[in-house]
């Protein structure tokens, strides 16, 4: 029997931790089926749109190699999905174990014979992190960087090796006058 996994998420601002829960489900079943969220479901649920839109994020995670199929999600009842697909196992983020939606999601899947799997959460990288810090950049406008730590225009690149370069000669020079002198 092939068993099928699920793994549902919103996957906006794609990052690490998505990656990593992807990769981990894949070593557990045969085939991987990731349900992306809608836009209308995320708005919904979070009262916010997600940052990248659902066609961009259903292309990223359907490129993986790791993902066998990526679908809609609209339901917000993985009951529903379950219904649709037949999957064996859903896998989640261990951030969403212990919340009373998953607790009750895991009684009505252990009715259906499907198994709930909770990986670990990536602490240090999120999307609401990401967006955070973009919300915090629009605010604030540019950031300002102390003219030390900016990199050099295109058309300067180089010059400072060659100002180094010419010093280092000067001294050079220097050395040999003197070398010549005693």
């Amino acid at each position: 029997m092939t068993r099928i996994g699920y793994a549902p998420g919103v996957f906006d601002l794609f990052h690490i931790g998505h990656l990593t829960l992807l990769r981990r489900a894949r070593r557990h079943c045969d085939r991987l089926i990731a349900g992306v969220v809608s836009d209308e479901l995320v708005e919904r649920l979070k009262g916010r749109p997600p940052v990248v839109p659902l066609a961009e994020r259903l292309a990223i995670v359907d490129s993986l190699r790791c993902v066998d199929m990526a679908v809609v999600e609209s339901e917000e009842d993985k009951v529903e999905m379950w219904k649709r697909i037949g999957f064996h196992v859903v896998f989640k983020g261990d951030d969403w174990q212990g919340t009373p939606k998953w607790q009750t999601l895991e009684q009505r899947f252990a009715q259906l014979g499907v198994d709930v799997v909770y990986f670990p959460y990536t602490a240090h990288t999120s999307s609401s992190l990401l967006r955070s810090s973009l919300e915090l950049l629009c605010r604030t406008g540019t950031p300002q960087i102390p003219a030390a730590q900016l990199p050099e225009p295109l058309d300067q690149e180089g010059r400072a090796q060659q100002k180094v370069s010419r010093q280092q000669g000067a001294v050079d020079g220097e050395e040999g006058l003197l070398a010549a002198q005693s």
